[in-house]
């Protein structure tokens, strides 16, 4: 079975007050996000991965070390990656549930200074890649920063929120301040019950 596009769960300009246009939501999700569909679809016609569950595909095709992955693995996992980018964000104010502050507050001192550190690993990644908020295996929650689409799920961790720092996610809006643009994700984009939900 073939993957496809998910339909935004919201509209293209539904985040346009927060910082994030209706044009930067039309090149990123129906262009850059489509070809990674499109272009996995294809590769993994007719091999093994055919039929598979995506998460499958990103922890099977993942190789520890690598300079260059292949490309099924690039175009499943920023496939993933985008899935979850796209639903931990959303429209209108939506306050931290008490028990996400609790954790955040338990693993980093405080909200402010897990979004400093956020920001900041967001803002070290040289070049391409993604800023997470991540459940270990033995349940501690970290921040931890990846090159390229590599994910969480390449080393068993969960999830819990996935800020994109490839240039196209912020280019149309915030032109070369990456900084400013992870600062207005942490403060007026992040949808915080879709990201205590995965806890």
């Amino acid at each position: 079975m073939a993957f496809t596009l998910p339909e935004l769960p919201y509209a293209h300009d539904a985040l346009a007050d927060l910082g994030m246009s209706r044009e930067t939501l039309e090149f990123h999700h129906d262009i850059h996000h489509k070809a990674y569909v499109d272009n996995g679809n294809k590769l993994i016609a007719g091999t093994e991965w055919e039929g598979q569950s995506l998460d499958a595909i990103v922890k099977g095709t993942y190789k520890a070390g690598a300079v260059a992955q292949s490309g099924i693995f690039n175009n499943a996992s920023q496939h993933w990656n985008h899935n979850l980018f796209w639903e931990v964000m959303g429209p209108g104010q939506k306050s931290m549930p008490s028990e996400l502050e609790k954790a955040l507050t338990e693993s980093f001192g405080s909200v402010e200074k897990f979004k400093e550190d956020f920001a900041a690993a967001g803002a070290a990644q040289f070049g391409s890649g993604w800023a997470w908020l991540v459940k270990d295996a033995g349940g501690a929650l970290k921040i931890t920063k990846t090159e390229n689409g590599v994910n969480p799920l390449c080393f068993n961790e969960t999830a819990l929120l996935g800020c994109d720092v490839w240039e196209h996610s912020y280019y149309i809006d915030f032109r070369n301040k990456r900084p400013a643009y992870l600062s207005n994700f942490l403060e007026k984009l992040v949808n915080w019950e879709a990201v205590a939900a995965r806890m």
